[in-house]
């Protein structure tokens, strides 16, 4: 079977969003044409409440998706379109901010651990002005496919014949995470063409036939063909594998707006300066 290699790794940086909550940067919309159709994924963790206790106010969003996965901590959801939610460790929440919504995300503690992942997907161009849509989802509702040594939750796309709970979108993502207990490894499929990124979260894994190591807060970009090995070393690791249909099309990125043209940019903040999302 030929497998995947690593073409790059990206090492995260810090930043800070919302009402000024600390993350760690790992790509963002101004390198979309290489992660396409991925935007941006950040990472939250910290134990100072003064870090992420203010949380993400209300703020616009049009022309992408955005998925908010849970490992620890609690953050509640409210938008414009009438949607709320309640994110508890493990859960996940896929937002299709679409043609526009305004959405906010508040941390519903203020001490202890916070800390999660959101992952912007982009949407094509047909399908960026289409009706916005929220799916709360439950840690519950995630399955998990375990081999030897291996635990695998599908949050969305197929792994082995089990499917995550999120309904088919567009980029057609495979969003995984692998826990992998010390010197195990899994076999992941993958449709040639489609993007693939591997993300450390604990410890470190190794990719490909060639081993290549990806450590804690590291984002690997991988090949466009073959399957994808993971593998941990002498110690336990955990990766977020992520796979996705590129679009090849035009981007244009403004903030919180991902549309085509600069000309759908300056529609999009007109239309939410008049209140139109």
């Amino acid at each position: 079977m030929t497998f995947r290699s690593v073409v790059s790794i990206h090492r995260g940086h810090p930043t800070s969003d919302g009402a000024g909550v600390k993350l760690t940067r790992m790509f963002d919309a101004r390198q979309a044409r290489a992660f396409d159709p991925f935007l941006m994924l950040d990472e939250f963790r910290s134990e100072e409440a003064s870090d992420y206790v203010a949380g993400f106010p209300p703020h616009p969003h049009r022309g992408f998706e955005t998925v908010t996965y849970m490992m620890v901590g609690r953050m509640k959801h409210k938008d414009t379109h009438g949607n709320e939610g309640d994110l508890g460790p493990g859960g996940v929440q896929w937002m299709s901010a679409a043609r526009g919504i305004v959405h906010e995300e508040r941390p519903q503690q203020d001490k202890g651990l916070m800390w999660g992942y959101q992952l912007w997907v982009n949407l094509p161009a047909a399908e960026k002005m289409s009706e916005p849509w929220y799916e709360d989802i439950d840690s519950a509702r995630i399955p998990t496919v375990h081999a030897e040594g291996v635990a695998v939750r599908v949050i969305s796309g197929e792994f082995l014949g089990t499917k995550g709970p999120v309904r088919p979108r567009p980029a057609e993502p495979v969003y995984l995470d692998v826990e992998l207990q010390a010197g195990a490894m899994v076999e992941i499929p993958a449709r040639s063409g489609h993007t693939a990124l591997v993300h450390g979260v604990t410890g470190s894994v190794l990719i490909g036939s060639q081993q290549s190591l990806v450590e804690t807060r590291q984002c690997a970009m991988l090949t466009r063909n073959g399957a994808i090995l993971v593998a941990a070393g002498a110690l336990p690791g955990r990766a977020l594998v992520l796979l996705g249909k590129p679009f090849g099309e035009a981007i244009a990125h403004h903030g919180p707006f991902v549309m085509n043209t600069q000309a759908q940019l300056v529609q999009a903040i007109e239309d939410y300066q008049s209140g139109r999302f």
